[in-house]
Formats: structure tokens, sequence, C-alpha cells
């Protein structure tokens, strides 16, 4: 981009006429007054905050002038009617086994089942609208309690005014052995889903839950994504929670997530990532009790003009913690990745363990894979290690397996496939881990050579 072309777009003034054209009336009426404050907290917040911009730190990698803000609204009720319906292939299990529970967020509405055996044992898995009637309560005690409306201008965004979202409440003691389900379902253009997922796995509780954002890609128009994610795991509590992510690439797509971690609590956090036109995603472990430990794997690949920037945070705020971080992506065509991740070891928070690494595989010249690696400690006695990488397809590698009669086409998916095995290795569900692979192959077939 030539320097001209910097200026023009810069001085480019923004104007009530081409900013979101949300109000306040567009809040959605709460049963409790804990739920209208919180609600009402985050328009203030929202109003208040700045639109970010490159010149902010967290954001100088990524540009979201191009969003058209003035045109986005809220899905109408039983909007889902005249948009395209969810592919039956979206609503297969992934984690190997039936579902427990599924919850399908449509524009405008939610399909809910939960299986007796569940319900009967006190588990909550319901959609936001429902939780917000039935379980207000519960809702005032989980919203904003993790991630806070002043995280930022999306995040207050979501917060005032999502009209779509999961409550997941596992008692204390729950095993729940099959898998729940969930999938946020995005069609159509101009449109903006605004989503809060909250999830409590109380102390001594287990579960496997599967959450997919996805939509077909649409022309013609932008739709925008907002959402937050709120997890609390209580003492020896644990949570296998696998996030996939395959908005359409006219999807403009900004996330909230967080999880806490309170006294020898477990998490396994799979993360996959394909779509969206452009990705601002931030996700936190807070690792807050003794014992604590976090498992992160995720997985993204890019093509076409796609930008995908990921925000990972591992913060270790009590003694003998452990965080394991892995984050591996492909990038090809004239698609951008960014990876910026940190860990912080607060006072006090000895026998720390933290590890995070990033890999990145460039497949195309004009490409692009960005990785920030970052450490901050402040306490004695922990071990914490970091890495990056961003690298090509290794010539020498292609050339020994066309010496062996593979052609070179194939010869380079079959290192890409290597290239994320070890991350398929992290993966426990093979449903999962077959996406993952038809992914690669799919973004293999679209190569822009």
């Amino acid at each position: 981009m030539t320097d001209s072309a910097h200026i023009i777009t810069r001085s480019r003034k923004e104007t009530a006429e081409n900013d979101f054209r949300f109000t306040q009336d567009m809040i959605p009426l709460m049963t409790t007054h804990g739920l209208k404050s919180y609600r009402n907290e985050a328009w203030q917040a929202y109003k208040t905050l700045p639109m970010p911009g490159v010149k902010d730190e967290a954001w100088k990698r990524t540009d979201i002038r191009n969003l058209r803000r003035e045109s986005f609204q809220l899905p109408a009720a039983d909007a889902f009617i005249n948009l395209d319906p969810v592919p039956e292939d979206l609503m297969q299990p992934l984690a190997d086994e039936a579902h427990g529970g599924e919850i399908i967020l449509l524009p405008g509405g939610a399909r809910v089942s939960l299986k007796e055996e569940l319900s009967s044992q006190g588990v909550i898995f319901t959609d936001l609208t429902r939780a917000e009637k039935q379980y207000p309560e519960l809702v005032e005690r989980l919203a904003g309690s993790i991630v806070p409306s002043s995280e930022g201008k999306f995040a207050a965004l979501t917060g005032a005014l999502a009209q779509t979202g999961i409550l997941l409440y596992v008692p204390k003691g729950v095993k729940v052995t099959l898998p729940l389900h969930s999938i946020l379902w995005g069609p159509g253009i101009n449109l903006a889903y605004l989503s809060h997922l909250m999830i409590w796995v109380d102390d001594g509780a287990s579960v496997t839950y599967v959450h997919e954002s996805a939509s077909n890609t649409e022309v013609g128009g932008q739709s925008l994504h907002c959402g937050i994610v709120e997890i609390l795991v209580g003492a020896d509590a644990k949570l296998n929670f696998v996030e996939l992510q395959s908005w359409g690439e006219h999807i403009w797509n900004f996330t909230h997530e967080r999880v806490k971690i309170e006294r020898n609590g477990t998490l396994d956090w799979i993360f996959g990532a394909i779509g969206s036109h452009l990705t601002k995603n931030f996700s936190d472990l807070d690792l807050v009790g003794q014992g604590a430990t976090g498992r992160v794997s995720g997985f993204y690949f890019t093509d076409h003009d796609q930008h995908l920037d990921h925000d990972t945070q591992q913060n270790h705020l009590a003694p003998n913690t452990t965080s394991d971080l892995l984050y591996k992506g492909a990038v090809q065509d004239v698609s951008r990745s960014v990876w910026q991740g940190m860990i912080y070891v607060a006072p006090g928070a000895i026998k720390t363990d933290g590890y995070q690494a990033n890999r990145n595989l460039v497949l195309s010249p004009k490409a692009r894979a960005d990785s920030i690696p970052g450490l901050e400690i402040l306490a004695d006695d922990v071990r914490c290690t970091h890495g990056a990488t961003v690298g090509k397809v290794d010539a020498e590698q292609v050339f020994y397996l066309r010496s062996r009669g593979i052609p070179e086409e194939d010869a380079k998916k079959l290192i890409v496939e290597g290239f994320f095995d070890p991350i398929m290795q992290r993966i426990p569900f093979e449903g999962v881990r077959e996406r993952f692979q038809l992914s690669i192959h799919e973004k293999m077939e679209t190569r822009e050579n």
C-alpha cells in the first residue's frame, strides 16, 4: 500500500452516518434488577469506549476501518424462517458419541433439547432467552463476572444487546458422560449476531461441550458477529471445551473469551478457526486456584484475503499452576494471520509451569503470518518457556517425496498434514480431527498458484 493511500484512508472522518445504528431501546427486557443493571452498565460502557484502531497496541496489526457499521441490524423474531437452514453435516456429533443435549441458535430463535437423565441431575443447558426467564439468578451470577463490559467496545456492545447465547451449568459432583453440542448459525447479510455464552462447571463436576459458529459465505454485503464467552471451572472440576469457528467469508468476527479455573480444576480447550473475513479474538486463561491446569490447542488455516488475529493470555495467579498452549496455522493466497501471546505470572505464583508455542506455515508468496510471544514473570521459582516459528514448505522434503513418485501437489499436501499432526495428536475426538483434516484438504484444493 502506498503512502498516499495511508494518508487518504486515515484522514477519513467517522461521523454518525457510518456508525452502528444500535440504540438503547434494543436492550432486551430483563426479569431482575441485577440483569437490567448489567445490561444498562454495558450500554453505558459501549457508548463511552472508543472504537479500536491501529493506534491501539492490541489492534495495530488488524485494521477494521472497512467495517460497514451503518449497515447492520439485529435479526427480527423468527427471521430464520426466510434464511438458509443449518446444513445437516453440522448437526453430526464431533465428540464421537451421541449428544446428551443440543442447542441450535438461529436468527431470531433457538431449538433446545436435553436428555432427561441430565436434567434430572440438575444440569442446565438452554439458550440465553430461556435462561434469563427461567434461571435469572444464575445468569445474574455469571454475566460480566469473568468478562467485564469494560473489556472493549465490542464486549460492551454484546453485553448490552446480546439476543442469543447459551447457559450451561453442571452442578457439584455431576459427571456428564454424553457430550453437549451447540451451533450458532448466522446466515444472511447485513445482520448483527451478538452472542453470550456462560458456562459453569461446579466443584467436582465434569463435562465435554462442543460449540460451533458457522454460516455460508454470502455475496453482496457484510455481516457481524460479536461474542462473549465466560467460563468458570470450579475446584476439582474438569471441562473439555471444543470451539470451532467456520463463519462465511463475509463475516467480521470479534470475540472476548475467558476461562477462570479454580483449585485443582482442569481445562482442555480445543480451538479451530477456518472462517470469517476478519477475526479479532481475545482468549484468556485465568488460573486463580492452586493446582489449576489449562491446556489450549489451536488450529487455523486462512486463504483468499482472510485475516485472523488471535490474542491469547495465560495468567498464573496462584502457586502450582500449569498452562500449555500450542497454536498451529497455515496461510495461503493473500491471507494473513496474527498471533499475540503472553504468559503472565503474578507475584507469589511460585511453582508455575507455563508453556506457549505458535508455529506457522506460509504457503504462498503474498501470504503473511505474524507471531509475537511474550513473558511477564513477577515471581521466583517458576518454569516458563515460549517459542514461535514462521516458515515455508521445505523444498528438500518436497524433493524427497517426489523422488518416491509422489506428485508435487500431493507432496505439499502431505507435508502440510504432517505440520498439523502435533495438534491432531492433542485432540481426543476423532470427529474433530476429521473436521480439521477435511478443512486442510479443502483449503489446499482451492489454493491459488
